[in-house]
């Protein structure tokens, strides 16, 4: 089982509250992940990376065990701790301005 944290206005767009768990089939990556959080919540198709290109949008960055992993390819493998659902991974809406 995989935990997953969303920002605020994701959980309100899916309908959540608080940590979402997942089953993640094969290897536990950030596109594993995404997909199965999208096919479980469609409202959440094309908000967390775009519908065509499949990138994440600007303003959203992964982390998990305390790292940005918001520039890694989407097919690494995530940390085991993740992967054990010891740790969460982690969807964070950025902030800009100054």
């Amino acid at each position: 089982m995989i935990r997953v944290v969303l920002p605020y206005h994701l959980r309100t767009l899916a309908g959540v509250e608080g940590e979402v768990v997942l089953e993640v089939e094969g290897g536990v990556t950030q596109r594993a992940v995404i997909d199965a959080l999208e096919a479980r919540y469609p409202s959440l198709r094309g908000t967390i990376r775009d519908r065509d290109t499949r990138q994440r949008r600007p303003f959203l960055r992964f982390h998990a065990c305390e790292q940005d992993l918001s520039h890694e390819s989407p097919n690494a493998l995530l940390p085991d701790e993740v992967a054990a659902g010891k740790e969460p991974y982690q969807i964070v809406g950025a902030m800009a301005g100054g």
